[in-house]
């Protein structure tokens, strides 16, 4: 349900009221989410189910695990009960998706704030799903209609994700990309990699990251058969990804990869955590608390956050029974 203080009951309401959601599952607070629907005027209701066995998909109705037993949530602002809520809805999503009992995971937004008053000491959701969800090590890649992107480092200051941006990284990163793409169907991926620093170094002229460590983890990774190339800049890269000559670019810290998918519109981005057990995906947006309750977010990222769920989880299922 993610935080209910934000946005993410409007569009989980909205999305099985245009029916878009299929068949899904909500872990979350019901009165919540029958509460926005009537305050919406969609004619949908929630049923509370006590297992997830018990879920069967009918037009207008949403079947909710509950997680939470507060009856209301302040709207449009901070608050530790939410914070505490929206975890605890994510880890039970982490347990259903990682025991099998889900095919994957979407979560809607929450706030890094209401976390941390709660007392939940994660930066992120990424961060939760990593550790609840028994990964050595994940990534995390936004894609678009246009352009997918993964990240080397994620919720780090920028002189913290410098260090942090060594070799080792950069090979989990190329590896995750070129998985991901696999998994999307891509027989063939194309993997560029963004230098991390200006015109990717200039030669060592601006910084020895790119001889240092980008580039023999580069050649690394081709010996793996990973189509992968450069370091280029950071500034153009993305421009040739979006023409079509790469299908996943690798970004060293977290602005330089957001930026070029979020400015390309966050209606129809989508977040996809890599290197977990089970299949997780989220809208690329926030919590919105400026627009909490005014009946007027999108739901686009959301139903394409499903729609990328789906895929990879048929994917992945695919190839479990090939193996």
């Amino acid at each position: 349900m993610g935080d209910p203080s934000g946005i993410g009951p409007e569009i989980i309401v909205k999305a099985f009221a245009n029916g878009k959601a299929g068949h899904c599952v909500v872990t979350g607070c019901p009165s919540v989410l029958q509460g926005t629907a009537k305050a919406l005027g969609f004619d949908v209701r929630v049923r509370e189910i006590a297992a997830i066995e018990e879920a069967a998909p009918t037009v207008g109705i949403i079947d909710v695990l509950r997680t939470s037993h507060e009856q209301a949530f302040p709207t449009g602002t901070v608050s530790s009960a939410s914070g505490r809520a929206a975890f605890e809805a994510i880890a039970e999503g982490i347990r259903l998706s990682k025991s099998g009992r889900a095919s994957g995971l979407v979560t809607a937004p929450v706030h890094k704030e209401a976390l941390a008053r709660a007392g939940i000491d994660y930066p992120g959701h990424t961060e939760i799903l990593a550790d609840l969800g028994g990964a050595g090590h994940v990534a995390m890649m936004l894609a678009n209609d246009d352009i997918r992107t993964v990240l080397v480092t994620i919720h780090l200051s920028l002189r913290d994700a410098i260090e942090r941006a060594d070799f080792e990284a950069q090979m989990a990163a190329i590896r995750l990309a070129n998985q991901a793409c696999l998994d999307l169907g891509i027989s063939r991926p194309r993997v560029a990699v963004a230098g991390l620093n200006p015109h990717a170094g200039e030669g060592g002229l601006f910084g020895r990251e790119e001889i240092d460590v980008i580039a023999p983890a580069i050649r690394a990774a081709r010996k793996e058969a990973i189509d992968v190339s450069g370091p280029w800049p950071g500034d153009t890269v993305f421009m040739a990804a979006r023409k079509g000559e790469y299908d996943v670019v690798v970004a060293q810290y977290h602005d330089q990869g957001l930026i070029p998918v979020k400015y390309l519109g966050v209606e129809k981005g989508v977040n996809v955590t890599l290197g977990l057990p089970f299949v997780r995906t989220s809208p690329d947006h926030g919590t919105a608390f400026d627009i909490a309750g005014k009946g007027i977010a999108d739901t686009g990222s959301l139903v394409t956050a499903i729609e990328y769920a789906r895929r990879l989880s048929a994917t992945r299922q695919h190839n479990e029974e090939a193996a």
